[in-house]
């Protein structure tokens, strides 16, 4: 059987795993059943339990002995029974049915015995408009280990094709990251390194490495000296939050939600604002929270701090690990005043960015890993929510397909990403732009944050004032 080692920040997931805080990220895409196909979900479950061909990462076990590892299984061991599951949603079928059934399958944690992931086909969803059950669901949830929001989306993008006329395609298992590409797209061409390459020398190589470590260092040094010291209110720093009802021990159960908004919605804000459609997004999140917390008199006097993922992932094709960065940007949730926190905010990007060190993937690998040390050390030890914070929130956004995918002619109409959770971190808060619409999936532990979706609520009230505010 092939091994293939794990990468320090990816075999960090797995020993910072507890029945508490499953490590594992998810996603929730809904369809559209064709009208001349009634039986279409049914025939989809029937075929798909045919195909019994694995592509990495769905045939890797993981493995601690002797170093931690995902060793690559035969094929005929692996329990697809166990993989797909078909499940079917109690009248009437609405959006809040599935939400229901989606928060208890992503509070489960993965049995490590069996590949870590899962596939569920959902049927009976109603359709809001017309009171048809004639929409149905696919939740697919795998180990963070494994993939994280870019690289999943990649997957995604091999999986479904832009051809309504194509049928037969294969199941997301094979697939995944070696199997054949589905998309009906040109492969796309290969970006830049972050850092470009030199003629290939040794005097190159060894200097583009005393770059990169002074880079670092520098990088690093900046980030914890603030975090010793303080910041000037605007930039944030890593265990520099106030302490918040989000960031407390944490239980098992999970609650989830969901919203979206057209994206030229939000573009024709950045403009306006000029900031950037992040910019927007942090700030809806950071108004809906200021409200969320005054409503439970828990709102610190401090600005809220989130941790926002940054991909630092090349242009190749879908690989199976992680590929990311975090920067610390703090939201405004102490500032009335909309514009005012929306300003705030763009500086505090502005900062976070800058200290970003410019180094290739690799050494980017390596300052993630120590960014991120004291922050996992406190998972891996099970003391998280006992201190201060490293940040309050996760707030992220990933960059999905802008044509519409079919699976054998069955159009995606949405699709939202369900996120991990961790003592001290009880919220995340995750998009996903997909066919001209920016889609947000809330991941909520459900003891800390009663009534989740109001969040989600106060979000689009706060997009208007938003709005009102740079007279869009």
């Amino acid at each position: 059987m092939a091994r293939k080692l794990l990468k320090i920040n990816d075999s960090a997931w797995l020993f910072a795993e507890t029945s508490r805080t499953p490590m594992q990220v998810g996603m929730l895409a809904t369809f559209r059943v064709p009208e001349d196909r009634p039986t279409f979900v049914a025939d989809l479950v029937r075929r798909w339990r045919d195909v019994r061909e694995f592509q990495p990462p769905y045939n890797f076990l993981f493995k601690t002995l002797p170093v931690p590892s995902w060793v690559e299984v035969r094929d005929d061991t692996i329990d697809l029974d166990y993989h797909l599951r078909h499940s079917a949603l109690p009248a009437p079928g609405s959006q809040r049915e599935l939400g229901v059934l989606v928060s208890r399958l992503h509070s489960a944690k993965m049995d490590r015995r069996y590949p870590l992931w899962e596939v569920h086909v959902i049927e009976g969803l109603r359709d809001d408009e017309t009171g048809r059950a004639d929409r149905w669901a696919l939740y697919m949830k795998a180990h963070h280990s494994q993939v994280d929001g870019v690289g999943g989306i990649r997957l995604l993008r091999r999986m479904f094709s832009v051809d309504p006329d194509a049928r037969d395609l294969l199941p997301p298992w094979a697939v995944g990251t070696h199997g054949a590409d589905q998309s009906g797209l040109p492969p796309r061409e290969k970006r830049a390194e972050l850092v470009p390459a030199g003629s290939g020398g040794v005097a190159d190589l060894v200097g583009a490495g005393v770059r990169s470590s002074a880079a670092i260092a520098g990088s690093l040094g900046r980030t914890y000296a603030e975090t010793l010291t303080g910041t000037n209110g605007v930039r944030g720093a890593p265990f520099r939050a106030p302490k918040s009802i989000f960031n407390g021990r944490i239980h098992t159960p999970r609650r989830f939600a969901t919203q979206h908004y057209g994206i030229d919605r939000l573009r024709t804000l950045a403009k306006a604002a000029d900031g950037s459609l992040n910019d927007v997004f942090l700030a809806v999140s950071g108004g809906a929270l200021r409200r969320y917390l005054l409503e439970h008199d828990a709102l610190p006097s401090e600005s809220l701090t989130a941790n926002v993922p940054v991909s630092v992932r090349a242009h190749e094709g879908a690989k199976v690990g992680n590929a990311v960065t975090f920067l610390f940007a703090r939201l405004g949730t102490d500032v009335e005043d909309p514009e005012e926190r929306f300003e705030a905010i763009k500086a505090s990007t502005r900062l976070g960015k800058e200290r970003l060190p410019e180094v290739g993937q690799t050494a980017m690998d390596a300052y993630t890993g120590v960014l991120m040390a004291p922050f996992l050390t406190q998972a891996i030890l099970g003391v998280g929510g006992h201190g201060r914070p490293s940040a309050n929130v996760v707030i992220s956004n990933v960059p999905g397909p802008a044509e519409t995918r079919y699976l054998d002619g069955s159009p995606m109409e949405e699709i939202f990403p369900v996120s991990l959770l961790f003592n001290g971190q009880a919220l995340n808060i995750t998009a996903v732009s997909y066919g001209g619409e920016f889609n947000i999936g809330y991941t909520g532990c459900r003891d800390s944050v009663p009534s989740l979706q109001r969040i989600a609520v106060y979000s689009g009230d706060e997009l208007e004032r938003l709005e009102s505010a740079y007279s869009v």
